[in-house]
């Protein structure tokens, strides 16, 4: 004969409190003392008890889940939504995003559920799903400066918050970095290792945060009396990273420091220095952005500019908690400052 699964009245005997008080703690109730919370949840521990989440979003009105959107407004063909998606779990930026995001939420027993939204048919999804209450709110990573879905979100009133200031004036909360500052950080960097023939590797310029790391690196050198710095245009990945320093060399064989505007660029970049012969940082002094993995992975391991990105993907979360709870109404910015990190190529 099978066991009955345990029942709030089991749960509120092992603890001694009223049934009650029990569902309150279960269903999130923000006014319970913490040591009879406390109380509840070791007693929910020894009896196994598992909350009917279907009977529990019906009192609280909530899905327990948000979705964790990463949006783009590129080639919408499905063979280029395939790679985009094999992109997006290869890039160790986005890893330490639902690191973050994961460790806010999970203790709250709340849950990410990922969608993509790189087409008006896949955008349309996530706005039906949350207009159907399957999800609480959203999480949003978008990849593409002109990507229509934060507006769209907006407009439909939807608890969102945004990785990143959107590049178009959006009435939604959003965590970001100081993009400049990160890249002033890089210059000084290498100015005071004495490098005078400085180039750089940005990101995708229609993407703001591309634009301020690239200002901020000029503004510092051209303070210093380096009026024009050689600039190749990359995309973020490994690939682009080689093909970028590629251009830089043929354009400037004796540059002598190299700013890419992430790790996986400068990954690609000390990879072409090694083929073409150049010492790391002998020769060119190699200096990345993030603080990823790809950092360590580096040969050798990457000065870097740090973004604290669990960090900020953790406080995405909060903020998204604070709108869906009512506890926040207004759209909030939350801004973040990098930090240089030295390793052993610059």
């Amino acid at each position: 004969m099978s066991r009955q699964a345990p029942t709030l009245e089991d749960v509120a005997r092992e603890a001694g409190v009223s049934r009650a008080t029990v569902s309150r703690v279960v269903n999130g109730v923000r006014n319970v003392d913490p040591a009879i919370q406390e109380s509840v949840r070791r007693a929910i521990e020894r009896t196994g008890y598992a909350p009917n989440r279907a009977a529990r979003s019906l009192v609280t009105r909530r899905a327990e889940t948000v979705a964790l959107v990463v949006s783009g407004a590129g080639d919408t063909s499905d063979g280029a939504q395939a790679a985009f998606a094999a992109r997006v779990f290869a890039d160790p930026f986005f890893g330490r995003v639902v690191a973050g995001i994961v460790g806010f939420l999970r203790p709250r027993s709340v849950h990410p559920v990922l969608m993509f939204a790189e087409s008006p048919e896949s955008r349309q999804e996530v706005l039906t799903y949350l207009r159907q209450g399957r999800a609480d709110g959203a999480l949003v990573v978008s990849s593409h400066a002109d990507d229509p879905l934060p507006a769209l979100l907006a407009e439909a009133r939807l608890p969102t918050v945004l990785f990143a200031r959107p590049s178009r004036p959006v009435p939604l909360s959003y965590v970001d970095l100081d993009h400049r500052r990160g890249g002033r950080l890089a210059a000084e960097h290498l100015l005071a290792r004495g490098c005078r023939r400085p180039a750089t590797i940005t990101g995708p310029l229609a993407v703001a945060a591309s634009q301020d790391r690239l200002a901020g690196f000029r503004d510092t050198l051209a303070r210093h009396g380096h009026p024009h710095v050689p600039v190749a245009e990359g995309g973020f990945t490994l690939d682009s990273g080689v093909a970028a320093m590629t251009d830089l060399l043929a354009e400037r064989p004796l540059l002598d420091a190299v700013f890419a505007a992430n790790d996986l660029m400068a990954q690609g970049a000390c990879q072409v220095l090694r083929e073409h012969g150049r010492r790391i940082p002998e020769d060119v002094a190699v200096v990345g952005f993030d603080d990823s993995s790809a950092a360590l992975a580096c040969r050798p391991p990457l000065t870097t500019v740090r973004q604290p990105v669990e960090d900020m993907a953790a406080e995405m979360a909060r903020l998204l908690d604070a709108h869906i709870h009512g506890a926040r109404t207004e759209p909030t910015a939350s801004m973040f400052g990098p930090e240089l990190v030295v390793r052993e190529s610059a």
